[in-house]
């Protein structure tokens, strides 16, 4: 049998240990309630870094790898394709109202390219989508809904990325046909390096008379002359010329031939009357 005097002093001697055991396990209860809201924001960011990488693999899934090297493309038509044949209208760029239509047959066009012309040319307004664009240009032509059934390049060039200059790919031989309704205003020798290379045509169109639409690497055609009026896409003007011993073509980066063409671009008529 336990003493009174010895029962009293145990009670007294456990007393001050209660207070102190709440005091912990408070203690403890207020460390987790800080903690929460640490391991809830760890565990937002996680959440954020994984979506954030499923999205992006979607985007590339969808719409391909961006790449800062244009990679090299299939063509519009094979290299042994015979030149010649009326194209079917087409419009492939427009500057304010003039509507340039595609001045050779659908078949025998091996890429168009866009480059700066830097001799007062107006930038020209491409139809479809370029081919060579990175992820973003991409992801937002398909959110607009360009059309994907044209493609074009961006070309480098000498003067640099532009679109103030049209080079649609052709063999050389191959028929030339008005991009424009209009009349001819111009027929000059087209030279490079002090040699004669075809001719440069120069066209007004009916729809914008104070612009003047310029062809060159092509031979005019005999029976065109100045004054001539000419249809879009059904009056012949030319042949499209070699210059593979003269320039090499920034098309043929994305063409399986030499990259041969027929340039185009549009000037005002005052600078047209100047030169």
């Amino acid at each position: 049998m336990v003493p009174p005097m010895a029962s009293a002093r145990n009670r007294h001697a456990v007393r001050p240990r209660a207070p102190r055991e709440r005091d912990r396990r408070e203690l403890e209860r207020l460390r987790a309630r800080r903690r929460r809201p640490e391991r809830h924001a760890t565990r937002f960011l996680v959440l954020a870094f994984l979506s954030a990488v499923l999205l992006l693999t979607l985007l590339l899934t969808a719409f391909g790898t961006w790449t800062s090297t244009p990679v090299a493309a299939r063509p519009m038509a094979s290299a042994n394709v015979l030149p010649g044949g009326q194209p079917i209208p087409q419009i492939i760029a427009m500057v304010g109202a003039v509507q340039i239509q595609l001045p050779v047959a659908q078949s025998a066009v091996t890429a168009l390219g866009y480059h700066h012309a830097g001799d007062g040319s107006l930038a020209l307004d491409p139809v479809g989508r370029q081919g060579n664009a990175g992820l973003l240009a991409r992801l937002w032509n398909r959110l607009a809904g360009t059309d994907e059934s044209l493609v074009w390049y961006q070309l480098r060039g000498d003067r640099g990325p532009g679109t103030s200059a049209l080079a649609v790919g052709a063999a050389p031989g191959t028929d030339v046909y008005s991009p424009v309704a209009g009349t001819v205003v111009g027929i000059t020798d087209f030279v490079l390096a002090n040699r004669t290379y075809g001719a440069r045509i120069d066209i007004r169109p009916q729809s914008a008379p104070s612009v003047v639409v310029s062809l060159t690497h092509l031979r005019a055609d005999p029976s065109l002359t100045v004054g001539s009026a000419v249809a879009k896409a059904a009056s012949k003007i030319g042949v499209v010329v070699d210059l593979t011993a003269v320039e090499r073509q920034a098309l043929a980066r994305y063409t399986q031939d030499a990259g041969n063409n027929v340039s185009l671009s549009v000037r005002p008529a005052a600078v047209l009357s100047v030169r």
